[in-house]
């Protein structure tokens, strides 16, 4: 109950604090870098030395890579069909196949299934959500933009981003059998801890529903594929097709249901593919994802 609180509490206060006069205007940013540089590199360097590394570890880190290629075919096969540009069709592959399965995700599993599952929810999100826009969405982006997406670019952003940094240190350690000292671990734990607070202030600071627009019919495609095709795909993949069952199971098929990834649609926005499209996907997408996370969890609960 105390993790509920913790979501809806920071996520309101961050909408309070847009209306704070002298609250700094680039807060959202702000918190944004101390997420990235501190709080994700010391969960996965909490969690991934102690992953048990089996053939079940690649469920929840092929969740992203299948969404992304199932929206790509999907908008890709619309827009030859309709005539879409390139710019439209861009946005909603970066917007609509990726979820935000660490500022939005991290929280509402840490407040279902406790900080174990956060275990499986970092391997969704790291060599997952993060992988796919590094490297596929930095790509697609810049194609659709009509710009150059150099393989050494492409590299270059990889490999200078400290999550992935400290994931890929986090693989070392586990493949080699070394671990922190318990004091280690603590630190890393409470710098860890600081990512559902202060990712949930942030999206509150960043929330702006733009009401008039013409962009509301791919809105609704977007968000259905993102909040409900995308969680039945993963869903009938893994329980039926694989006959996976479980928390990995669960874990896995409500991280492919988060409102559209924020990352994603800041790319989508910087390369010029429909901007108010893409800001309208996070700002309607984040407040509707808790009612059909909701939907989703209690389907899983029949299985």
């Amino acid at each position: 109950m105390s993790s509920l609180i913790l979501l809806f509490g920071c996520l309101g206060l961050g909408l309070l604090l847009q209306r704070a006069k002298d609250f700094p205007k680039n807060a959202a940013q702000v918190l944004n870098q101390f997420i990235i540089y501190i709080s994700l590199p010391a969960l996965a360097l909490y969690f991934i030395p102690e992953v048990a590394l089996t053939l079940q570890v690649l469920l929840p880190v092929g969740v992203a890579w299948i969404c992304f290629a199932a929206a790509a075919l999907l908008f890709w096969g619309l827009g030859r069909l309709f005539g879409w540009s390139g710019k439209l069709v861009g946005c909603l592959i970066l917007t609509a196949g990726l979820g935000n399965t660490s500022f939005i995700g991290f929280p509402v599993i840490e407040a279902l299934y406790g900080k174990e599952g956060l275990r499986t929810a970092i391997l969704v999100d790291q060599p997952g959500s993060f992988m796919v826009l590094s490297t596929l969405g930095i790509a697609l982006a810049a194609t659709y933009a009509k710009g150059e997406a150099s393989a050494k670019a492409i590299l270059h952003r990889i490999f200078r981003f400290p999550p992935f940094i400290a994931f890929v240190l986090a693989i070392l350690l586990n493949l080699f059998n070394l671990h922190f000292s318990a004091d280690m671990k603590e630190v890393f734990q409470r710098l860890g801890s600081t990512v559902s607070p202060l990712a949930l202030a942030s999206v509150g600071l960043q929330l702006r529903l733009e009401r008039r627009s013409k962009h509301w019919g791919f809105l609704g495609l977007g968000l259905a594929f993102q909040l409900l095709l995308a969680p039945f795909i993963i869903l009938a993949l893994y329980f039926w097709g694989f006959g996976v069952t479980g928390e990995v199971l669960e874990i896995s098929v409500l991280e492919a249901g988060m409102a559209p990834m924020i990352t994603a649609s800041i790319v989508a926005a910087s390369y010029g593919l429909k901007p108010r499209l893409a800001n309208m996907m996070v700002g309607f997408g984040i407040p509707l994802s808790f009612l059909t996370l909701a939907f989703w969890y209690w389907v899983l609960q029949l299985l």
